[in-house]
């Protein structure tokens, strides 16, 4: 059978199982067991989609290996395999995806260390998939029901953030945010608001200057508000006042995310050619296998990837 799909009324989902150790397996399962206006598509070990309700299924390796059990407690064999399986997994719906053969890619969680192992060496799915689709610029973002968060710097150690901060790369990742939620969530003028990133948005410059030297000129070029301090600007997102947030770091963002919606946020790469969306938690190597695993994350993923493939496809 070949791998090329055919076309369909249907916005096409390129759907990964992520670490075939971890619960990702599991919850794509439990996510697609109620019906959902696409066309899918499962990409993985041949062992593990089979039964998964699915248009279709590519086969990237067999895995014949059991759930949990992180790569740093086994003997490296299942790492170096299971990160081969995530990753050949997610290279394949790229490629479907640059193809025009699907029109949205759903991931679900990989262990980093294990893609690492694999050859896979990446910070995490954004930077990669930014590689795989012609190094294009993209950011990350978070969504929650009417919280979005954009994320300036990403899988960076927190003491590499005020360096890494700069007027430019805010400006960049705000026009990337102003696009996709123009063409993708069909808002015609975003609201952006910009999140400060010492206490107090700085407090006039007692406690950083960040704010004003570097934060400040950005918001202004990209007609944001702020920089606002952290601990109100989420809560006034929460309200409807911005459409999106953007976070210079990634634990304030994904922090308020998390507080906001465990369990139903979407993690949503901005800036590339088709939509790519994943659930908002990790493998969770502790409770693979056991059948407690939420689904929500998993098929609010695949939700939101429909809606945007379908918006793009009209618009498109």
């Amino acid at each position: 059978m070949s791998d090329r799909i055919a076309p369909t009324s249907l916005p096409r989902l390129a759907v990964t199982l992520g670490d075939p150790r971890g619960i990702g397996p599991e919850i794509v399962g439990r996510a697609l067991g109620k019906p959902i206006e696409a066309s899918v598509t499962l990409i993985g070990a041949g062992d593990l989609i089979e039964g998964i309700p699915a248009c279709r299924r590519i086969a990237v390796g067999a895995w014949h290996g059991g759930t949990g059990i992180p790569a740093r407690q086994d003997d490296g064999r299942r790492a170096v395999r299971a990160g081969q399986l995530a990753g050949h997994a997610v290279e394949r719906a790229a490629q479907l995806a640059m193809a025009g053969e699907a029109d949205a890619i759903v991931t679900a969680p990989a262990e980093k260390y294990a893609l690492h192992l694999a050859g896979f060496r990446y910070p995490g799915h954004t930077e990669w998939l930014a590689h795989l689709a012609g190094d294009v610029e993209v950011a990350m973002m978070l969504a929650a029901g009417p919280l979005r968060v954009v994320l300036v710097t990403t899988h960076v150690p927190l003491r590499d953030v005020p360096a890494l901060l700069t007027t430019e790369r805010v400006v960049r990742t705000g026009r990337v945010a102003q696009r996709a939620l123009a063409e993708w969530f069909g808002i015609g003028a975003p609201r952006l608001a910009l999140c400060g990133l010492n206490p107090h948005a700085g407090e006039q410059g007692l406690f950083g200057d960040e704010e004003t030297r570097v934060l400040a000129p950005a918001a202004a070029e990209l007609g944001a508000a702020g920089p606002l301090p952290a601990d109100t600007v989420f809560v006034r997102a929460l309200k409807g006042e911005f459409d999106a947030v953007l976070a210079p770091y990634h634990d304030v963002g994904m922090t308020a995310i998390k507080v906001a919606a465990f369990g139903r946020g979407v993690n949503v790469t901005l800036g590339l050619p088709f939509p790519r969306t994943s659930p908002d938690h990790g493998t969770a190597f502790d409770i693979a296998g056991t059948g407690t695993a939420d689904p929500s994350s998993m098929r609010e993923a695949l939700e939101l990837a429909v809606q945007l493939a379908e918006r793009r496809r009209i618009g498109g």
